[in-house]
């Protein structure tokens, strides 16, 4: 999996933050780790110095091998609580993107474990 973390502008720490964000990631995503070839990270401050309550954004991007790609985005008053929001849908949007992608119809359900078709089964 390959990770890119971009910032804008207003953003301070660029190396330990791009290090912290990609150990992050790894570690809430590895799970998903065969699925998802690409994470791309985007932070930003949208007010600049001004300030306000909920100026810092996080939007990510996850690809996956013969899917769309998947992005989520947070809003919030820190970096931390923008990427970790992020992180969060992210994790919930892969799970219903890979669970759809599974084969549902060769299970037994209630309604059909048992019972002769007559088919020949």
């Amino acid at each position: 999996m390959q990770i890119q973390v971009n910032t804008g502008n207003g953003i301070e720490n660029k190396e330990s933050l791009e290090r912290w964000a990609d150990a992050e990631l790894r570690q809430q995503l590895h799970r998903f780790a065969e699925e998802v070839t690409r994470v791309e990270v985007h932070l930003s401050d949208e007010n600049a110095a001004r300030g306000g309550q909920a100026d810092k954004r996080c939007t990510m991007e996850a690809r996956l091998a013969g899917h769309a790609p998947i992005a989520t985005s947070q809003d919030a008053p820190t970096q931390d609580e923008a990427f970790r929001g992020a992180l969060d849908k992210l994790k919930r949007a892969l799970d219903t993107a890979i669970g759809k992608r599974t084969d549902h119809r060769d299970r037994t359900t209630i309604r059909t474990a048992g019972i002769d078709t007559g088919l020949g089964d």
